[in-house]
């Protein structure tokens, strides 16, 4: 391991003046993605600066009918909390079907926010990677990109997916993320929060040297809506999404009066499905207007070698989810 300068900072001024700009900086929070790549020397920061004592630990409910949460607060108390159980269970139920119990005792809400990709040519450190030395190419296009690759949002430059739980159900809600650097504190919208490879797959989110998250403020639910994460991967633990879908959706009788959608395992980023949202809104339920709806979503998928299964399974993910939520008795959640 390369050594690294680490201080422990006591307030978020202090850790946004101890980071500043220098772009070889890092914040440590659980550490669960950031001690793994710096043990096999895919980052390299010389300042690592420990934010565990900030407080940023609580989940609060706020005037408007938002939740505002700490950027510290632990997957699993996240997923526990009583608000969000009863009130976003999309979320609770994506948190609880990533990674262990273990892991998510560690990692915190802005860390998997921030979690990087798990494309294995990223990982190995000798094979092409735009994302981790740019201009180098990308082995994983015509190499073996069964699992970890997608097919929304790729570009000639990268085709990992993102591979966070949490934040597809997040997409699916809306949310705000806040972020306080050497300029400042302001706001992102989370759809604009991660960006799409395109020709620069090396940025993978919104932030500006030195800032860092300290809220993300999910919207208020939806009244009288009922949501699910419908998680498919290789086995059912420890494994990320093949496919997954977050959905959200109100009914009056039989008529779909809003919907959302959200994808993962399939996306370079958490892929909000706004044109199925469309199509689905006013659609009596049932298998023809869902499966319209999904067929939607993928439109302008790009299949590669290893991967075209994912179109008809992420399809099903939408499908599915929306007929097992849409045939529960009332249930009340985001």
């Amino acid at each position: 391991m390369r050594s690294f300068d680490y201080a422990r900072a006591d307030s978020t001024g202090q850790a946004v003046s101890t980071h500043g700009a220098n772009e070889q900086a890092a914040y440590l929070a659980g550490g669960t993605t950031l001690l793994d790549l710096v043990k096999i020397d895919i980052m390299r920061p010389d300042q690592v600066v420990d934010i565990n004592r900030l407080d940023l630990n609580e989940i609060e409910t706020l005037g408007d009918g938002r939740t505002r949460i700490g950027a510290l607060v632990t997957n699993t108390a996240l997923a526990r909390h009583d608000r969000i159980r009863s009130d976003y269970a999309v979320l609770s139920e994506a948190l609880l079907s990533g990674a262990t119990t273990q892991l998510r005792n560690k990692a915190t809400t802005a860390g998997n926010v921030m979690q990087r990709v798990r494309c294995p040519y990223f990982r190995d450190g000798v094979s092409s990677c735009n994302k981790r030395e740019p201009g180098s190419g990308c082995a994983a296009i015509e190499g073996h990109n069964r699992s970890v690759h997608a097919v929304l949002g790729t570009s000639e430059q990268c085709i990992a997916t993102h591979p966070s739980d949490m934040c597809v159900a997040m997409a699916a809600i809306g949310a705000t993320v806040t972020v306080e650097g050497p300029d400042g504190q302001r706001d992102i919208g989370f759809l604009d929060f991660h960006l799409l490879p395109g020709d620069t797959p090396e940025r993978e989110h919104a932030l500006k040297p030195g800032e860092l998250i300290t809220h993300v403020t999910l919207d208020a639910p939806l009244e009288n809506s009922r949501s699910g994460y419908l998680k498919l991967r290789d086995r059912a633990s420890y494994q990320f999404a093949l496919a997954s879908s977050a959905v959200i959706v109100t009914l009056e009788g039989d008529t779909i009066t809003n919907a959302r959608v959200a994808l993962g395992g399939v996306g370079t980023k958490p892929w909000r499905a706004l044109e199925a949202e469309k199509a689905l809104k006013g659609q009596k339920i049932g298998e023809a207007s869902f499966t319209h709806a999904a067929g939607i979503a993928f439109k302008g998928a790009t299949p590669y070698a290893h991967n075209a299964f994912k179109i008809p399974l992420g399809q099903q993910a939408i499908v599915r989810n929306l007929t097992t939520l849409t045939a529960q008795e009332d249930r009340r959640t985001s």
